[in-house]
């Protein structure tokens, strides 16, 4: 079976920086999960970060990719640097993803962790553009789809693709 990574918060788990969840109640991601398919991460937690703990966005909003190659920090509200969490995190996720076999991800938007189409300018005024968090970006170099959980449909149609193959 094909497995799929998602992020614990999607799940109900109280893993957010705020020490809320995020729930979803798509119904393809409800039927998944009835059949043993999700795998759920939270890069933030497993990186060692705690809950609550401070709100975190990329530096400059230069996404995970920059981040990876060093080039940009991940810092909280208060401007301390929690960088190398965001990474152990993103190495944790990679290797649970691989260890189930998971090709799939669906992570939570707008993370700095977990957004794969926009996260926070870094200013932390609320402002979103274009890019990835530190976690997709990892994953999406190793060959892993990610999507949002705004995007389940085309995650299901992903994995019909790899299901045929």
């Amino acid at each position: 079976m094909e497995r799929i990574l998602v992020s614990a918060c999607l799940m109900g788990q109280r893993v957010r920086y705020d020490g809320a969840a995020k729930t979803s109640g798509d119904e393809l991601l409800a039927a998944w999960r009835r059949e043993g398919r999700l795998v759920p991460f939270c890069p933030e937690v497993e990186g060692g970060l705690p809950v609550p703990r401070p709100a975190a966005e990329i530096e400059g909003g230069a996404g995970g990719a920059a981040v990876l190659a060093g080039a940009a920090r991940v810092l909280t509200t208060d401007g301390t640097d929690v960088t190398r969490a965001f990474l152990a995190g993103a190495q944790s996720a990679l290797a649970v993803a691989r260890s189930f076999g998971a090709r799939i991800a669906i992570l939570k938007e707008a993370s700095p962790s977990c957004g794969s189409l926009t996260i926070y300018d870094g200013t932390f005024r609320g402002r979103r553009t274009p890019g990835t968090g530190v976690t997709t970006a990892l994953l999406e170099l190793h060959g892993i789809s990610v999507f949002t959980e705004n995007h389940i449909t085309d995650a299901a149609v992903r994995l019909c693709e790899l299901t045929a193959s």
